[in-house]
């Protein structure tokens, strides 16, 4: 028999995989072997396909809760000019964290309008007479029988009719109960239509990486789709607002499914879909989930009163560095160091200061500004919690009342800056040139050498200098004798209070011994 080469190679991986599939057979006692010259499989042998996780299970309960979200909006006419926005964000807030945020990450709702790029966008162009028309599509799921669902704030955000389309093509108005942009979470409510196969959050606290997970939604429209994957990281920070604690997962996820749920292998929703990594705008295999125990509790709020209340402590924080940690006499960077406590905030009203860092809040322990964010952000205006501060080399407690969270943040600004007087002085040790300000409190920056630690650290000249270690600052003389005590003490670094634009942060630069 003649065998092309290609042929021939196929013929024989084939026949290798059918004498070894015996073997693992004849093994495991499966079948056996006839006897003769050439080994054959024997008529009664049925060698059975080796078992595989299968979804199929889990995705038939779990898709009747699962939906898509049609979302109209009145179309805002094309200017005057006939510019067109490129970027494809023009109806986003005028945040430029947002809009970066929603460049790198792509939040993947919309449907009714892309430009080239497949940018997210809304309609542009008028039919003239206002009506409302179909500019996004996402997803949801149902989380009651009554009809309340689930979906992402950025699939509903302005829209002025939502439409719901169940698993089997049914069509239901829906009315939108609240938002949190915070976390980009909302909640719609679906009236009439009987009662609704509906699903449960899963207590994300035992979701493993490398835990197996299906996500279900509606990408490009397409209607109930199902990808699987891994849970690939936990915790991740996207640069999304304050609240971020993602679950990373690599199932396929692409623009439609927003608002989606991703399960774990019990049917219970791990995480909500929000946001994918993607150059291409397609998915690859990076997609970013609201952890279920974060909805939960939105959602919970959004139900009772369409709005959440978060606990509010008035002050703005930063990272701990290994430097700053090393100055303050802290073992680990763990914690939130105050640059400035706002003065009608409830944290300064009870005693927290600028310099104090945040290590537990109710015994907590509180690993980095977002994790202080997130718990503080758990409690409900009026809730008294003890908070534990790092100050003067020890921890103290200290207890606060919460306040509501403002809606915005109200900074004070000041359009005059204190001039520099002409006498200026140096600290070679550290690479600063500096002058008292006006007022005397405090040393204004006015040369920074470019080669050292302070220029390294983004000390820049402007700056003023209000206290080094704690310790007021009105003069060249205070911050040698904080330098000094810092060696004595055996520290390495001091750990320098600026302001800038009326707004405080701390930074440690290291002291020479000797």
């Amino acid at each position: 028999m003649n065998i092309a080469p290609n042929s021939y190679s196929r013929t024989r991986k084939r026949l290798l995989a059918a004498v070894a599939s015996v073997a693992v057979a004849g093994a495991i006692g499966i079948g056996a072997l006839t006897s003769g010259t050439s080994p054959v499989l024997a008529d009664a042998v049925r060698v059975e396909a080796p078992q595989v996780p299968s979804f199929a299970d889990v995705v038939e309960r779990v898709s009747p809760a699962v939906v898509s979200v049609k979302v109209k909006a009145k179309v805002q006419p094309t200017a005057d000019d006939g510019s067109d926005d490129q970027d494809g964000f023009d109806n986003l807030p005028n945040n430029p964290q947002l809009r970066r945020f929603f460049k790198e990450f792509r939040g993947f709702g919309d449907q009714g309008g892309q430009n080239d790029d497949g940018h997210r966008r809304f309609g542009h162009r008028d039919r003239g007479n206002g009506e409302p028309r179909p500019v996004a599509q996402g997803s949801g799921f149902f989380i009651s029988e009554d009809g309340y669902l689930v979906t992402n704030n950025h699939v509903v955000e302005e829209g002025t009719a939502f439409t719901v389309v169940t698993n089997d093509g049914k069509e239901l108005d829906a009315k939108l109960v609240g938002t949190d942009p915070r976390t980009d979470l909302a909640v719609l409510k679906v009236e009439g239509g009987g009662k609704f196969t509906y699903v449960d959050f899963a207590d994300d606290s035992k979701v493993r990486v490398g835990d197996w997970v299906v996500a279900v939604g509606n990408p490009f429209g397409l209607g109930g789709t199902v990808t699987a994957g891994i849970v690939s990281a936990r915790g991740r920070d996207i640069g999304a607002g304050p609240y971020d604690d993602f679950i990373q997962i690599d199932a396929s996820v692409n623009r439609g499914n927003s608002g989606g749920p991703t399960f774990n292998l019990s049917g219970q929703v791990v995480g909500i879909n929000t946001a994918i990594f993607s150059p291409s705008g397609g998915s690859v295999g990076i997609a970013f989930d609201i952890p279920a125990s974060t909805a939960k509790q939105v959602v919970e709020d959004l139900m009772k009163s369409g709005a959440v209340q978060r606990g509010w402590l008035g002050v703005e924080i930063q990272p701990v560095t290994s430097d700053i940690a090393e100055s303050l006499g802290l073992k680990s960077n763990n914690g939130a160091l105050v640059s400035s406590a706002q003065d009608d905030g409830p944290g300064k009203k009870s005693g927290i200061t600028a310099g104090d860092v945040i290590t537990q809040v109710d015994g907590k322990d509180v690993a980095s500004p977002k994790e202080l964010a997130r718990l503080i952000g758990a409690y409900s205006p009026g809730k008294s919690v003890d908070v534990t501060v790092w100050r003067d080399g020890k921890s103290q407690s200290v207890k606060v009342e919460l306040g509501k969270l403002p809606s915005s943040d109200k900074r004070a600004s000041a359009d005059d800056k204190p001039a520099a007087p002409a006498k200026a002085d140096t600290l070679a040790d550290l690479g600063l040139t500096v002058t008292k300000s006006e007022d005397g409190k405090g040393l204004v920056v006015t040369d920074v050498d470019p080669d050292s630690d302070a220029a390294d650290r983004g000390i820049q000249p402007g700056d003023i200098i209000t206290a080094v270690n704690s310790m007021e600052v009105n003069g060249t003389d205070d911050v040698t004798k904080a330098m000094d005590e810092a060696v004595k003490s055996g520290r390495k670094a001091v750990l320098m209070q600026i302001t800038r634009d009326d707004n405080n942060r701390f930074v440690a630069l290291p002291v020479a011994k000797g």
